[in-house]
């Protein structure tokens, strides 16, 4: 038996959602920009994918466009909209405020931008991993023109308090994007009640394929494309739409709408299940982030002594995946940027493991995991130096 749970990561594809996308990887692989009928039935089945995506985040159709994923998505809205703002950089608004526990693809996309001349204030978090709208208020600026603060943090789970972070935007008339990748699916968005001028998602993250995201640009939000061609997703973002990608999330985004009401009840159960046994079975395990505030399919767990590359691998060897931080930084032998800013030292953070679950997690696979981990934990203490001086943290 194997039990998967790194959803955080990526999902499996829906079947019902391949089932969408098979048609338009065989019989129907008309190019969306084609004026026969061929091209007409890939345009009408991207139309109709963009409806389903733009019902899932409370938007227009016109305001969604088609990327390549959460990445691009997040660096479009951030270079598009300062990118878009230049001719107005003379009168002086060159400012960005962010979190320090952004995904890379928000904050490398900010310090691109510091080394043309823009400046970032990186706002800092406390232990709970939860940004202080109140330290957003006061990192606004006269020159500020945007604010970029994610929704759900991919390795902790915790909410960020965007609806109030919103309202600050709006009363201070600066563009407010929100990264959602984490976020779409697992919680219900709604871009006018949250006060979004720009939000990314990708398909990846909600049971469709691999390769699309979107990006929602409120209507009259200045956005620069970043790349050159044709015309395509009103001048953008060009290139011939990936249109099996996109049919496969307009499908994801309807069933992900469908499941929202009940799924997050039975996954927060399997995963408050795991980690209380842990806690309940290993010592020195403790919880990073809110444990109350955040998703209901995340768990963060720091285990003394225990190196969390060598409980990464010895847990898939025995069918459990897993993960030490962000699929991104897969390899990087830093630790995580996201647990050093909620205080964690680096011996901590690399001794951390993320658990997520999702639709196709089960009682038994939870319950193979549950045997699983304490063995592993207590093979690699007893191998580690530091156990002799281990000091419970529970």
């Amino acid at each position: 038996m194997r039990a998967y749970l790194d959803y955080n990561a990526t999902t499996p594809v829906d079947p019902a959602v391949l089932e969408a996308m098979l048609a338009f990887l065989t019989d129907n692989f008309g190019n969306a920009s084609s004026i026969h009928s061929a091209g007409q039935r890939a345009r009408a089945a991207v139309d109709r994918a963009r409806d389903s995506v733009a019902a899932l985040l409370g938007a227009k159709p016109s305001e969604i466009v088609f990327t390549s994923g959460g990445t691009e998505s997040d660096n479009l809205a951030i270079l598009g909209l300062i990118s878009a703002f230049a001719p107005k950089a003379a009168g002086g608004r060159k400012h960005i405020i962010t979190s320090a526990i952004e995904h890379h693809a928000v904050l490398n996309s900010c310090q691109a931008l510091e080394q043309q001349g823009i400046e970032v204030t990186y706002i800092p978090v406390g232990s709970a991993g939860v940004v202080d709208p109140d330290e957003i208020r006061r990192a606004l600026r006269a020159e500020t023109v945007l604010i970029s603060v994610m929704h759900a943090n991919n390795e902790l789970g915790t909410i960020q308090p965007i609806g109030e972070i919103g309202c600050i935007a709006a009363e201070a008339d600066v563009y407010f994007h929100r990264d959602a990748v984490q976020s779409a699916g697992k919680l219900p968005l709604d871009v006018n009640q949250l006060g979004v001028d720009l939000l990314s998602i990708s398909a990846h993250k909600i049971y469709g394929p691999k390769g699309v995201g979107a990006l929602y640009v409120r209507s009259g939000t200045p956005v620069s494309p970043q790349f050159h061609g044709g015309h395509h997703e009103r001048d953008r973002r060009p290139g011939t739409e990936n249109v099996p990608g996109i049919v496969g999330f307009g499908r994801a985004a309807e069933l992900a709408r469908a499941n929202l009401a009940a799924e997050p009840q039975r996954i927060v159960a399997l995963r408050d299940r795991l980690e209380r046994a842990i806690l309940d079975s290993i010592s020195s395990v403790r919880v990073n982030g809110d444990v109350t505030r955040r998703v209901a399919n995340t768990t963060n767990l720091s285990f003394a002594a225990a190196g969390g590359e060598a409980m990464l691998i010895a847990l898939d060897l025995v069918g459990v995946a897993c993960s030490t931080g962000a699929a991104c930084s897969s390899g990087a032998v830093e630790p995580s940027h996201v647990l050093l800013a909620i205080g964690l030292s680096p011996d901590e953070a690399r001794s951390s493991l993320r658990f997520s679950l999702g639709r196709q997690t089960t009682s038994e696979e939870v319950d193979f995991a549950i045997a699983a981990i304490p063995e592993v934990v207590e093979r690699l203490r007893a191998l580690s130096p530091r156990s002799a001086t281990m000091v419970a943290v529970r």
